[in-house]
């Protein structure tokens, strides 16, 4: 599903719908059906590429609620910061391997280093692993762990989950970590249209994360770059629709809820 949802909501889908459509036409010219198609194609990929529409579906949908962390929002004891990665890209020279963080990756980690530079937490838990849409040379939470190391942070309150394919791995595979840390608190960092989610996979068995919303990365800066077509516009659709559909299908597992397990208990 999530590899459809990527092709459909890109260039080469917008490609592959022009060329059914021109196929259509030249077959059937006169079709009211498929210049209706192609009008609707158009119409459908230019709303999709102008980022004022997925910004505002996904703060109504995603994002509602929540709000940048802050020190008030951190209770006393023994802390756990978790920085959930968004994948990442090799570049290659050669024989050379460069691995690369995306956007959303990015914001991610200087996030959770804000996190950290405010609540001086026990440990940093960064996690991702190498996933079959992303495949870099190494797993996206060795890249955080490097990055960090770089920004300041001691490699010993860093520790990586590097195995995981997606959210709900995440979540089991950083929750067994948490036991064995014995945290008092935990500070979840992810992206803030992919916040609702990753709270709900945690939730579901029986963590309380703490929500430490990251912003888009390639925030618009100008209004011409708000409400003109960019292909930034077609990347932020396609990971609000990634994620909607997400929610519904995690919920259809059993993986998801929108109250906690104490609430679920009454």
């Amino acid at each position: 599903m999530d590899s459809l949802v990527s092709f459909v909501i890109s260039a080469p889908g917008l490609i592959t719908a022009v060329v059914v459509a021109a196929v259509w036409l030249s077959v059937r010219p006169r079709s009211r059906a498929a210049h209706r198609f192609l009008v609707l194609v158009a119409l459908a990929y230019l709303l999709a590429s102008i980022y004022a529409l997925p910004h505002v579906v996904g703060r109504l949908l995603l994002a509602r609620g929540f709000h940048p962390f802050s020190q008030t929002d951190l209770p006393p004891g023994r802390t756990a910061i978790v920085i959930l990665g968004g994948g990442g890209d090799t570049v290659r020279a050669g024989s050379l391997r460069l691995g690369i963080m995306y956007d959303d990756t990015g914001a991610r980690l200087l996030e959770g280093f804000r996190v950290y530079a405010l609540s001086g937490a026990d440990w940093i838990i960064s996690s991702g692993g190498v996933t079959e849409t992303t495949k870099p040379h190494e797993p996206t939470a060795t890249m955080m762990r490097d990055a960090l190391v770089k920004l300041g942070v001691p490699a010993s309150k860093i520790l990586l989950e590097s195995v995981s394919q997606d959210t709900h791995d995440e979540a089991v595979l950083v929750g067994q970590m948490l036991r064995t840390l014995g945290a008092d608190h935990v500070v979840l960092v992810t992206s803030d249209i992919h916040m609702r989610r990753s709270l709900g996979a945690f939730r579901s068995l029986g963590l309380q994360p703490i929500p430490a919303i990251a912003p888009d990365g390639c925030f618009p800066e100008t209004l011409r770059q708000w409400v003109t077509p960019t292909n930034h516009g077609l990347e932020y659709t396609r990971a609000v629709v990634h994620e909607l559909l997400g929610i519904a299908y995690y919920a259809a597992r059993g993986w998801f809820t929108f109250r906690s397990p104490a609430q679920r208990a009454h």
